[in-house]
């Protein structure tokens, strides 16, 4: 059997994350020789109860394995961020007996960007998250850092075709809403309760216009001031609480 290709990750949260999470396959656990307690030492005790590989090593050797990115003396070597094909939340939202809550990220090619969506949207209760293979920054370690290791918790499927998967979730009862600085309906005027998918344009050109057509609906945010846009880690917090504060609002019985 061929030897599974693994990647660096790096930092306690990442780390500890992909640990807790158990997605992964671990190779191997690097812990500085100069550490100090606390964190790591939460590390080595989870590691040790999976029956992971803990090696203690020199800070510097971490420096050249991590191209000295910010590690705080914890590294590992780890089996890529396992991700599923967008066809298969098909079957998935169909089996559901609750509205689902889909993000969909389009062009993000910032990691830190992607990063902090993906932990936005498991903080928002968004059920699953959508991510172009071509044109887009892929979950990678440097995506699970930025995240705080949420990544290591999310459901993730990769599109090919982002315009026709859009209308297949159409098709199985989803709303599209496409989030843009210029779109014709306010954020807070929309009902964002039932089922939805969220787009979020990338940085540069935003949402592509074959999948604005695909969309439903396009949002924009009110925005004050002589700034006009939101960086798009921000645009789509703000977007994905909106939903949630709806969805939480809507199961309140009446008179509490």
């Amino acid at each position: 059997m061929a030897k599974q290709k693994t990647e660096v990750l790096f930092g306690f949260h990442s780390v500890y994350e992909a640990l807790r999470a158990a997605k992964r396959q671990f190779e191997v656990v690097l812990i500085s020789s100069k550490r100090g307690s606390g964190r790591a030492d939460k590390v080595i005790k989870l590691a040790e109860k999976n029956g992971i590989a803990i090696e203690y090593t020199d800070p510097k050797e971490l420096d050249k394995l991590t191209q000295f990115a910010p590690h705080q003396g914890i590294v590992a070597r780890a089996s890529f961020f396992p991700t599923k094909n967008a066809r298969e939340i098909l079957s998935e939202i169909q089996k559901r007996e609750t509205p689902y809550f889909i993000l969909i990220t389009e062009s993000i090619e910032d990691p830190h960007n992607l990063g902090a969506l993906i932990r936005t949207a498991l903080c928002a209760d968004v059920d699953y998250i959508m991510i172009p293979k071509d044109r887009s920054c892929l979950p990678s370690s440097t995506v699970s850092r930025s995240s705080a290791g949420a990544m290591e918790h999310a459901k993730i499927f990769m599109i090919t075709n982002t315009a026709s998967i859009l209308r297949d979730l159409k098709e199985n009862g989803a709303w599209v809403f496409g989030l843009d600085a210029d779109g014709s309906k306010g954020l807070y005027e929309s009902d964002l309760t039932g089922n939805i998918a969220l787009v979020i344009g990338g940085e540069h050109k935003g949402i592509r216009p074959g999948v604005k057509k695909e969309c439903d609906f396009i949002l924009s945010i009110p925005i004050s001031g002589k700034i006009n846009s939101l960086n798009a880690s921000v645009a789509g917090g703000v977007a994905m609480y909106e939903a949630k504060r709806q969805r939480i609002v809507q199961f309140i019985p009446k008179g509490k």
